[in-house]
């Protein structure tokens, strides 16, 4: 029935196809179409549609709003069902464009898009002046906002041409204020400038006034000190005969033997007075004690070391560490990873901090390990063992470098012994004093 009242070929319906919906009809249409799209069964739809058929109108307009007025278009089937779907929802509208007289109270937007959906006799010319009566109210409404976008801007110019010159008078007088103020500045700094210059003149005379009476009084003073030097060497020189004479009267010396005895006084005084003033302790070393000799029962490492034992043989540890305020200095990660390389390094710091711990204990030898900080992904929260020093190296210090700091703090001829397999660590070492010694040895101890 809706295809032959719909228009034909001859009525411009193949040239309405052609062109665009205008997009006021277009909504209306789609929305037509959304509403009668629930009253549809799943197989009653285009197999394009069908994914959409759980969709919520609003949402089914808004997703598939293209498809749906593509399907509308290409699908008659399909349009003629959504067709008898507004005939039921809105029977007036139908009816009166079937008749051919669309009431004149509707919107011509409404009509259009009923016109497109039912496609009765002239439907064609229904959506042409829909599409343009919308332009035309399109027009007229941007021409409204037009017309009171350019009063606003007038009025908003008009505003700021007053601003412009209330602000250009404030500013104008507050330059004129500003001039003012400017110059009896001027003037109140050319007096300052006049005062400060008498004010220099003024100093510079009482600063010669008192250079002159300073270098009076210097000198009346170096003559003062002068005569009184001279005076203190006269009473003195008169003090020290007249104890002489008083001495050689009680004592029956000659004068001779006075002067002597006088002398030696003098020079144990100055001697006792030069103690007290250079705070000098009483003599604790003796020239003996100054000669580089080996005392008996003790042993240098270069003795230890020429002895007839194995370098792998830990009693070779036993003996440095015997010798007195020997210091052990471990390379932890290197003796750990000799030993038990397969355990975590963790473990490997427990274990061997454990050990020497021991061996600290059983030898009285001071024990610095030093592990590589290099190696940690957190700060280590560890309580160093007794008798155990533990460092870790600062960044991008190794711990091989923290090694040889230790040794050269060292002072010359202290015991140090460093346990190390790395040949560099060794070598370096070695040229400093200390003695290395394998990590296998100290492994072979500790076990």
């Amino acid at each position: 029935m809706v295809e032959s009242a719909g228009g034909g070929p001859g009525d411009g319906a193949a040239e309405m196809l052609d062109r665009p919906l205008p997009d006021g009809v277009r909504r209306r249409v789609v929305t037509i179409v959304s509403d009668g799209f629930g009253g549809l069964t799943v197989g009653e739809l285009p197999a394009q549609l069908r994914q959409y058929a759980r969709f919520a109108p609003n949402r089914r307009a808004k997703f598939a709003g293209n498809a749906m007025a593509a399907a509308l278009e290409t699908d008659p089937l399909f349009r003629q069902r959504i067709a008898e779907k507004y005939r039921e929802a809105q029977p007036e509208l139908s009816g009166a464009l079937d008749s051919g007289s669309p009431t004149p109270a509707a919107d011509p937007l409404d009509v259009a898009a009923a016109a497109y959906v039912l496609r009765p006799a002239g439907w064609v010319k229904l959506v042409t002046a829909a599409g343009e009566e919308a332009q035309r109210a399109d027009a007229e409404r941007a021409d409204e906002e037009s017309r009171a976008e350019l009063e606003r801007l007038r009025a908003e110019l008009d505003r700021a041409r007053e601003q412009t010159r209330t602000d250009t008078e404030r500013l104008r007088a507050e330059l004129d204020a500003a001039k003012k103020e400017t110059e009896s500045l001027h003037r109140k700094l050319r007096s300052a400038l006049s005062d400060v210059k008498r004010g220099e003149a003024a100093l510079r005379k009482v600063q010669g006034e008192m250079e002159t009476l300073r270098a009076e009084g210097h000198a009346q003073v170096s003559a003062a000190e002068s005569e009184t030097r001279r005076l203190k060497s006269r009473l003195g020189e008169a003090e020290a005969a007249l104890e002489a004479t008083r001495r050689a009267a009680r004592e029956g010396r000659s004068v001779e033997d006075m002067r002597v005895r006088l002398l030696l006084d003098t020079v144990l005084d100055a001697a006792q007075g030069l103690r007290r003033e250079l705070a000098l302790p009483p003599v604790s070393v003796r020239p003996a004690e100054t000669v580089d000799a080996v005392e008996p029962g003790r042993m240098t490492p270069k003795d230890i070391a020429a002895r007839a034992l194995s370098e792998h043989d830990p009693a070779i540890l036993d003996q440095l560490l015997a010798l007195p305020q020997a210091h052990l200095v471990v390379d932890g990660y290197n003796v750990t990873k000799t030993g038990y390389p397969q355990m975590p390094l963790e473990k490997q710091r427990l274990r061997l901090l454990g050990q020497l711990s021991q061996l600290a204990a059983q030898t009285g030898a001071e024990v610095t390990c030093v592990f590589d900080g290099a190696e940690l992904a957190a700060p280590v929260l560890l309580a160093p063992p007794r008798g155990v020093r533990v460092l870790f190296s600062k960044p991008g210090v190794t711990a091989d470098e923290l090694i040889r700091q230790l040794v050269r703090a060292e002072p010359s001829g202290r015991p140090v012994i460093v346990a190390s397999t790395d040949r560099e660590v060794a070598d370096g070492v070695a040229k400093v004093g200390a003695r290395p010694v394998a990590s296998a040895v100290l492994l072979k101890r500790l076990s």
